[in-house]
């Protein structure tokens, strides 16, 4: 870890004092993205990110030295931490105690993490205190090259039509890196094993259907020139990229909600540009639209039967 003593700055968030560190150093090389430009995003971001965040147990991937140097996860909410950082504790199975993950409920939490390097922001399916209680379901559809984003829109679009289908309303966001995300909001009394099952037949179910274009295996090898829907990721103990976090890309990629219109677009057009945002274009685009995922926080919903 580089020592951040030389270069701390202290700040005023919402009534808290920060100090930060290091905010010339470079975080993406290829557009000279700085830890401050990454500080600046967060904080201008906030206001549609926290509530995504909150009461959600978060993992930090961290990059200490900067979005294409090594990283690590952190479950375990850093200590020494500010007495005002909530924490969710989480039982472990695996470690036989609880892992008291961090709560970004609100601004100086949110900067805090992100003065850690912590550049990437996972989450849960679970809103505490409802941790066995997974909230949403998703889709992850990873491309396995040849196969882009475009192929993943493709078969977000079969997704859709199955859910529009049941009269259930799904939201798609980029990952921010190869492929996109599919999220069906449930908000309703569901565990996960219901809901993982439920991903795996519907993704093996489209494995059969369309056999050259995806796949529900969960082995690399079978993933060329397809779709893998990674189902596997409705599970307690894993998470997923929250919305509007950047990623660990070559540039400042944003994981991004997207609209339906936008997807068959980008399609039709096979134009992977049309589904890749950088931060500055997010803000712009939640300046205009608003958070195009606050759905998925409220909208209450049940799986169907899958037949």
């Amino acid at each position: 870890m580089p020592n951040n003593n030389k270069t701390k700055t202290s700040i005023e968030v919402a009534g808290r004092t920060l100090k930060i560190g290091n905010l010339d150093k470079i975080f993406y090389s290829a557009t000279g993205f700085t830890k401050g430009q990454m500080l600046d995003y967060y904080i201008r971001i906030a206001p549609v990110l926290l509530p995504h965040l909150a009461n959600h147990p978060l993992t930090m991937k961290r990059y200490p030295h900067g979005a294409q140097g090594k990283f690590f996860y952190q479950k375990e909410c850093p200590s020494p931490r500010p007495d005002w950082v909530k924490t969710i504790p989480v039982w472990s199975r695996g470690n036989n105690r609880n892992i008291n993950f961090c709560n970004a409920i609100d601004l100086p939490t949110l900067v805090w993490a992100v003065n850690l390097a912590a550049l990437e922001l996972h989450t849960s399916l679970s809103v505490a205190p409802a941790i066995s209680r997974p909230s949403l379901l998703v889709f992850d559809l990873d491309p396995g090259p040849p196969a882009t984003i475009i192929e993943c829109a493709q078969v977000s679009l079969l997704l859709k039509e199955y859910f529009d289908r049941h009269n259930l309303q799904s939201f798609p966001k980029t990952s921010g890196s190869k492929g996109l995300q599919v999220y069906l909001p449930l908000n309703t009394p569901v565990n996960y094993d219901t809901t993982k099952n439920f991903a795996r037949a519907l993704a093996t179910r489209f494995q059969q259907k369309y056999p050259d274009q995806i796949v529900a295996n969960m082995k690399k090898i079978l993933r060329t020139g397809k779709v893998f829907i990674d189902w596997s990721q409705n599970d307690e103990h894993k998470t997923t990229v929250c919305v509007y976090s950047l990623r660990a890309r070559e540039h400042p990629t944003v994981s991004t909600p997207v609209t339906w219109q936008e997807v068959t677009q980008a399609h039709k057009q096979r134009n992977p540009d049309l589904l890749t945002f950088e931060a500055a274009q997010v803000l712009e685009r939640v300046s205009q639209t608003g958070d195009l995922f606050s759905p998925v926080l409220t909208l209450r919903q049940k799986l169907p039967a899958i037949h």
